[in-house]
């Protein structure tokens, strides 16, 4: 099962770089030519969802991505550094995530946006936040898989 793993510093001008590898890595796991694209935007929009929060939060650890080849799919796993809201953990250094449960911001509903996108290009989704942060992992079937029963 390999692997790939990218970190870099929330800057915009990374994304496109993890956007490339993300397609290079998926072609050669033997996702279906015509979903490239798919997964090209959808990486995309979840490393640019973690730069926005990032950015937005003062976080200065690295944005990551995962990529894995498994035998009948490849997913990646795109992972932010804001902790949970009430987690304990704060991405400014204050107890309970650094004023995160106060109103819906702007910042919020891009959020919320990015995230109905995602969902919207990949049919297998999954959301997950804790004191760690959010990871965003989708996963695309292979070739592989669409021969084997």
């Amino acid at each position: 099962m390999p692997t790939v793993e990218l970190r870099f510093s929330a800057q915009p001008e990374h994304v496109r770089t993890a956007r490339l590898v993300a397609a290079a890595m998926a072609r050669r796991a033997g996702v279906d030519e015509a979903v490239l694209d798919e997964v090209r935007l959808a990486v995309g929009e979840a490393c640019s969802r973690a730069v926005g929060l990032h950015r937005s939060h003062d976080i200065t650890a690295p944005v990551t991505v995962v990529l894995t080849e498994e035998e009948k799919a490849f997913s990646i796993e795109v992972g932010d550094g804001l902790p949970a809201p009430g987690s304990g953990a704060s991405a400014s250094g204050a107890p309970g995530g650094g004023g995160l449960d106060g109103p819906e911001t702007e910042a919020d509903s891009e959020d919320e946006m990015g995230l109905a996108v995602i969902s919207g290009l990949v049919d297998d989704v999954e959301v997950r936040t804790g004191a760690d942060g959010g990871v965003i992992r989708m996963t695309w079937p292979t070739a592989l898989a669409a021969v084997l029963p």
